[in-house]
């Protein structure tokens, strides 16, 4: 089976496979300094604690192996910045894409620019011909990420439990089908060359 990349130099930043043991108290320390930031739009986050945080590690390995979901996180100079995933969702042919940020590494694109990145690897599968992201629509700071790189919307639909407290019920479901080129690295600002 084919797979992504492990560990994937944007430049700045770098994805890289969590690892169950030794990402487990930088993720934890990173989730709980960013409650306030995360809480309004991550209904796990109502669930957050070290026993959450251990079950997300430990699945990260078998997902990777099976294919269901390819878990990265964000690193900036070594020290945990955000978490990034492509999973299995539905539809055969696609795949949907997860990401968020602890609240001091938002504003410098790297969001963006990670989603642009995993967006390459995704299409460098066989079989990948669309990627969907999906948000509240009151998450307007999520829905710039999709808009930048060139995802086109194309529904609006009543988002199924649990909600978050800032969710207005409304997901906007984005998509962006496969490029009929190959696309590179990401440049800085995140747009996705041949589209």
């Amino acid at each position: 089976m084919d797979r992504p990349r492990e560990t994937v130099d944007c430049g700045d930043f770098t994805l890289r496979r969590w690892r169950a043991e030794s990402d487990f108290e930088p993720l934890f320390r990173m989730i709980e300094e960013s409650l306030e930031h995360l809480g309004p739009w991550m209904p796990w986050v109502a669930h957050h604690a070290p026993e959450a945080t251990r079950a997300f590690l430990a699945e990260c390995d078998p997902k990777w192996r099976s294919g269901d979901a390819y878990n990265y996180a964000i690193t900036v100079d070594g020290a945990l910045v955000g978490s990034c995933s492509t999973y299995r969702a539905g539809d055969p042919s696609g795949r949907a894409m997860g990401y968020w940020l602890r609240s001091a590494a938002t504003g410098r694109g790297i969001a963006t620019r990670a989603v642009a990145a995993m967006a390459a690897e995704a299409f460098a599968l066989p079989g990948v011909e669309h990627l969907d992201i999906v948000h509240d629509s009151a998450n307007t700071a999520s829905g710039a990420v999709p808009r930048r790189l060139g995802f086109v919307e194309v529904g609006r639909e009543r988002a199924a439990p649990p909600a978050a407290p800032s969710d207005s019920g409304i997901d906007v479901v984005w998509r962006l089908t496969r490029p009929t080129e190959p696309l590179r690295r990401p440049h800085r600002f995140g747009t996705l060359p041949g589209l």
